[in-house]
């Protein structure tokens, strides 16, 4: 399992939650809300919890 920790902008938060959803190499267990990084009202960071998804595919 990886623990990872995003930041940057609520959009850019949001786009890259999809693309770790649409993976179907990766399950997310987990996925936090957004919180704002002190000392700016632009930038945010979540928090996701990842694996790796062990579905075989046909060849």
């Amino acid at each position: 399992m990886l623990k990872i920790r995003l930041m940057g902008t609520k959009n850019s938060i949001k786009w890259f939650r999809k693309i770790l959803q649409k993976n179907p190499k990766l399950e997310v267990k987990e996925f936090s809300g957004l919180f704002p990084n002190k000392g700016t009202n632009k930038f945010y960071r979540a928090y996701a919890e990842v694996e790796k998804n062990n579905i075989k595919r046909k060849q």
